[in-house]
Formats: C-alpha cells, structure tokens, sequence
C-alpha cells in the first residue's frame, strides 16, 4: 500500500481545485452569468480545495523542519 505524504495530498487537492474551478468556468459559459447557483457552489468547492491544499503543504514543511531537527 502507497503511503499518503503531506505533499501529496497537497497536489490532490490543488488538481481538484483546479478541476471544479475549470468545471466553474464552464457552468458560466452556459448559463451566461456567475451568479447561478451551479457556479457559486463548484467555487466554493474550489476555494475549499485550495485552502485545504494550502494547509498540507504547511503542514508538510512543519514536518520536514521537524524531522531535520531531530537528525542534529
């Protein structure tokens, strides 16, 4: 079994932002305006993702500062 590191857990959630931003920007195209209800909710799942994925890649910096201190 893989194990699930910090940072790759990052890039997951930073492609699925991406993902639901592009699926975002689609839903304007046929709906001709950012203010239904498909698009505010994909961009709150977007914002959700980034912010999540924000929060590993700190996350994975704390634990590699951590482990390079434990090895001096």
């Amino acid at each position: 079994m893989m194990k699930r590191t910090p940072l790759f857990m990052g890039f997951v959630y930073m492609f699925m932002g991406a993902l639901f931003t592009y699926l975002a920007i689609q839903s304007t195209r046929t709906s001709e305006t950012i203010w239904s209800f498909t698009t505010i909710v994909l961009m709150l799942v977007a914002t959700f993702d980034f912010s999540v994925a924000l929060r590993v890649f700190l996350l994975h910096q704390k634990i590699k500062k951590i482990q390079n201190n434990q090895k001096k």
